[in-house]
């Protein structure tokens, strides 16, 4: 009976797409140009997004609507009061950063934060980490970063690990890598042609025969975006710690010192032509 239905609708639904009018799309920058309408903030509600006056919505820069836009307008500022949490701001990046392989600022930043949580976590050496781009989610924005931000960049409920890998099988995964980057920190890949020309793990030559610790997500462990870090492990330990778990608290920890939010390329995948 369910599979006459399910037939049953998706004939109807085929005879209405197939007399359906065709549609052209194309991409739009959002970049203020109508509106003026920007990322709000907890406390600037009103400049960034307008306000509802009467039967019209009055766009930051003046401009006024009403109709369905006016109704849209009116939900989404509704939502503002419970949304304040989230849009509160906890830091600064000038510039902002994007996350690209084979590598970028923010790729870096976070690649290598990782080695510093699982080694803070851990109290065990982390010589090397492993994510992955699909994880990063969102870029960070040019000038204030809100709670919001944070965790659009890391929305999956991704664990911390601690893997002890030996030199063979690290040779084996940055091998796979050179033909499909991830992000990676600790090392110095040489690549050309898709293929491992050399690596170094922190400035020296890695040696197969020695164990080495790896700081990674879980979702990386067996499988996640083609990689099996855990694959050979000497030895694993996935701790009780979520990225945002500790991403929020080290953006915050950086305003609480003053400090923007920056990083930098540093050469840490080379490309021969």
């Amino acid at each position: 009976m369910r599979r006459v239905i399910s037939l049953a609708i998706f004939l109807a639904l085929f005879s209405l797409c197939a007399g359906a009018q065709e549609f052209s799309w194309k991409r739009v920058l959002m970049d203020e140009s109508r509106t003026g309408t920007k990322m709000a903030t907890a406390g600037n509600v009103k400049s960034s997004l307008g306000s509802v006056e009467g039967c019209k919505y009055v766009a930051p820069n003046g401009k006024t609507f009403r109709g369905a836009t006016k109704k849209a307008a009116k939900v989404v500022l509704a939502a503002q009061d419970k949304m304040a949490e989230v849009k509160t701001v906890i830091g600064h990046c000038p510039g902002g950063m994007k996350s690209y392989a084979p590598e970028s600022e923010l790729s870096n930043w976070v690649a290598d934060e990782y080695i510093r949580a699982v080694q803070e976590i851990t109290g065990k050496r982390v010589d090397v980490s492993f994510a992955n781009f699909g994880g990063i989610r969102a870029p960070m924005p040019d000038g204030d970063v809100l709670v919001d931000d944070i965790m659009s960049m890391f929305p999956f409920k991704n664990k911390f690990c601690y893997v002890e890998l030996r030199g063979s099988d690290l040779r084996a995964i940055y091998n796979q890598l050179a033909g499909n980057m991830q992000v990676i920190g600790g090392a110095k890949l040489t690549v050309k042609d898709g293929k491992l020309v050399d690596v170094l793990v922190g400035g020296e030559p890695l040696d197969d025969n020695r164990v080495y610790g790896v700081a990674t997500i879980d979702f990386l462990l067996d499988g996640g975006d083609n990689l099996h870090i855990g694959r050979g492990a000497v030895s694993l330990q996935i701790l009780d710690k979520n990225v945002i778990d500790v991403m929020m608290p080290y953006v915050k920890s950086l305003t609480a010192e003053g400090k923007d939010i920056v990083y930098q390329k540093d050469g840490r995948v080379e490309i021969l032509k």
